[in-house]
C-alpha cells in the first residue's frame, strides 16, 4: 500500500554506472511517484526494464531524450509482469525505432485465457522467459528470477555486476505490495533472500540500499498483518467481514486504499481458513462472508 508521504524522485536519474531510472510520469495511489523504468547497460545498445502506462507521450519523449543523451538505443525490453502500468507503453516504445525495434520479453501467464487480458495492454509479440535465464548486454548481466505472488507471471531480475535486484512490484521502495497469492508471495520473498542482494531497484519508489533488511521487513510485515487479523477476529464479540477487518487494522491508511487492503485481507483469511484457525459463520442471504476465530484448545 502507498506510503502517506512520498520521497521526491527526479524524472531521470543515473543510479549507477550501468543503471538509469526514467519515471513513467504516472503518479497515483498504487503507482506512488510513478512506474520506475530502468535503462540498463553501458554500451550503445541497452536494456529497458518495464514501459510505464499507455498514452503518456511525455514519458516516451523523456525516454527518447534520455537515450539520445546516452547515445544509445534499445536492444531488449524486459517486462516484470503484465499489469498495465508496466506493459502499457510497449507499443510506443516499439515505435521509437521502428526500423530496428527491440526484442520484448516476459514470463508467460499460467492460464490460456489470461493472454486476452495481457494482449489488451501488450500489442507486441513476446519472447517468453524461463526462471534462471541469463540475459547480457554490454556492461550488465541480468538473471531472471521467477517471483510469483503479486501476479502469476511476475519476475525479478538479478544484476550480477552490482549484486542488485530489480524487484518489479514484489518489493516497493515505499509502503508494501499487494498480491494475488499469499503463499507464493511469501515463497518469492524467501527466494529473493537467497541471492543476498546488496540493493533493490523497485518498480515504484526510491532505491532500497539495505536489500536484505527490506526483504526481512516485508516478511515480518505480512506475518504481523496475519496476527492482527487473527487478533481482530479473536477479540471481536461478533463475526467480521473482510472490510470490517480492514476498518480495524488499516484505520490509519487512506480510505481510497481500503479496497486493495481488503483484497490482501481476503487472501490472509483464506490462508487462515486452510490452517483451520478461522471459520465462516453461516448467514443465509448475507452479501459478504462473515468470519470468526476458532477457539483455541487449552
Amino acid at each position: 500500500m502507498a506510503a502517506p508521504k512520498l520521497t521526491f524522485l527526479p524524472q531521470v536519474k543515473q543510479l549507477s554506472p550501468r543503471v538509469m531510472r526514467v519515471l513513467g510520469l504516472n503518479p497515483g495511489h498504487m503507482t506512488l511517484q510513478g512506474t520506475n523504468t530502468y535503462i540498463v547497460g553501458t554500451g550503445s545498445k541497452r536494456v529497458l526494464i518495464d514501459t510505464g502506462e499507455p498514452n503518456i507521450p511525455e514519458y516516451i519523449s523523456l525516454l527518447k531524450e534520455t537515450l539520445a543523451n546516452l547515445k544509445a538505443s534499445l536492444e531488449h525490453v524486459l517486462i516484470t509482469h503484465w499489469h498495465y502500468d508496466h506493459t502499457g507503453g510497449v507499443k510506443e516504445v516499439q515505435s521509437i525505432n521502428p526500423n530496428d525495434p527491440p526484442l520484448f520479453s516476459k514470463f508467460p501467464r499460467r492460464e490460456p485465457e489470461a493472454s486476452t487480458a495481457e494482449s489488451d495492454y501488450s500489442p507486441v509479440q513476446y519472447n517468453y522467459l524461463s526462471d534462471g535465464d541469463v540475459l547480457e548486454t554490454e556492461g550488465a548481466t541480468l538473471r531472471v528470477i521467477y517471483t510469483p505472488g503479486h501476479t502469476d507471471d511476475h519476475i525479478s531480475l538479478y544484476l550480477e555486476e552490482e549484486g542488485a535486484i530489480f524487484s518489479g512490484d514484489c518489493i516497493l521502495g515505499e509502503g508494501t505490495a499487494v498480491f494475488e497469492d499469499l503463499k507464493e508471495y511469501m515463497d518469492s520473498l524467501q527466494k529473493l533472500k537467497t541471492f543476498k542482494p546488496k540493493l533493490i531497484y523497485p518498480g515504484h519508489g526510491p532505491v532500497l540500499n539495505d536489500a536484505m533488511g527490506a526483504i526481512e521487513e516485508y516478511i515480518t510485515h505480512r506475518m504481523s498483518r496475519e496476527k492482527q487479523i487473527l487478533d481482530a477476529l479473536t477479540t471481536s464479540p461478533r463475526a467480521l467481514t473482510s472490510m470490517g477487518i480492514v476498518k480495524i487494522i488499516y484505520k490509519d491508511v487512506p480510505e481510497a486504499l481500503w479496497p486493495m487492503a481488503e483484497n490482501n485481507v481476503k487472501l490472509h483469511l483464506e490462508k487462515l481458513r486452510k490452517e483451520n484457525k478461522i471459520v465462516i459463520e453461516a448467514r443465509p442471504g448475507a452479501d459478504d462472508l462473515h468470519w470468526k476465530a476458532v477457539p483455541s484448545k487449552i
